[in-house]
């Protein structure tokens, strides 16, 4: 895993189309934004996991 530390505002980009920002930080909780091609499907992963357990 790499694990990289982020201020607000700042990002990190994965490959060439993905960009996810440090939105604010709030107590216990990070908001993050993801910027992603439109046909790529992005979840939560305890949400990703209920897609897996019904398919």
């Amino acid at each position: 895993m790499l694990v990289l530390t982020r201020k607000p505002n700042q990002s990190i980009v994965i490959g060439e189309d993905v960009r996810i920002v440090v939105v604010s930080i709030e107590r216990d909780q990070v908001k993050l934004g993801i910027e992603a091609p439109r046909d790529l499907t992005v979840h939560r992963a305890e949400v990703s996991e209920k897609i897996k357990k019904k398919g």
